[in-house]
């Protein structure tokens, strides 16, 4: 299986071996806001701590980690531009399989800039992006994300997290991946599970979104399980565990 968005930086050493155990043998780690990223030089620290020190610690326990790096929206540093700027080398990393996570937090002038400035590298790259949309007031910002991506890049390059009922609708006949976060303070099991009883698993991706917020590395795997239980088929399971998300990473 595949956890499709997690912050490994946050985590213990021993849960990676609990997600491996559990059947999950590779996962997407993203850049996010662990620190008040001050400064371009933590924003990197950040990325390089990813790719030198956790990549290298998911791996001792058998898990195979990929990255996705970017300016997410709550680690906007005062000299953004020189993350900017080096963002297409990086993302020439063997580990890196993909912007992000980037989008909006509060839709802001700056948040905007920034978002459309990534986009547009992704899309001369052919990268591809995880997009983030925010806890609160999440219809209004997530369709203004949508908005945004629709006029900046190829939709079959991103992927839509944290989807959930409250926008599931809008987003449902859009070309994107869809992520759907099973998190005690996003999504349950059961909630993850009427989801795609109601739309399909075309297009959707499993991910326990593991960081310093309440979380369970073993989200994915009971997702999986609860599929199995309630009589899934086997490939409606290995499309949102496995399948979609090799394909999206290329992995």
């Amino acid at each position: 299986m595949i956890d499709a968005h997690i912050h490994a930086d946050t985590r213990p050493y021993e849960d990676f071996e609990r997600m491996v155990i559990s059947g999950v043998d590779t996962a997407i780690s993203c850049a996010h806001d662990p620190l008040r990223m001050t400064s371009s030089e933590v924003v990197f620290d950040h990325f390089y701590r990813l790719m030198n020190n956790d990549v290298k610690r998911a791996a001792e326990n058998g898990l195979k980690l990929y990255l996705a790096l970017g300016i997410h929206p709550r680690s906007i540093s005062a000299d953004y531009e020189k993350i900017l700027k080096k963002l297409p080398q990086i993302l020439k990393e063997d580990s890196v399989v993909a912007l992000g996570e980037i989008g909006l937090e509060r839709a802001s002038n700056e948040e905007i800039n920034i978002f459309k400035k990534q986009l547009k590298i992704a899309e001369d790259l052919k990268a591809r992006v995880i997009v983030h949309t925010p806890r609160s007031n999440k219809k209004e910002v997530s369709l203004k994300t949508i908005s945004l991506m629709q006029e900046n890049i190829n939709p079959g390059q991103v992927i839509l997290d944290h989807v959930d009922f409250s926008m599931v609708d809008d987003v449902i006949e859009e070309e994107f991946m869809l992520g759907l976060t099973v998190q005690p303070e996003k999504m349950t099991p059961p909630e993850a599970l009427k989801i795609l009883e109601d739309y399909g698993s075309e297009k959707f991706l499993l991910n326990s979104d593991i960081s310093s917020s309440p979380s369970d590395p073993l989200a994915v795997a009971k997702t999986v399980h609860l599929m199995k239980l309630k009589n899934f088929d086997e490939k409606e399971i290995n499309q949102v565990s496995y399948e979609n998300a090799a394909n999206f990473f290329s992995i």
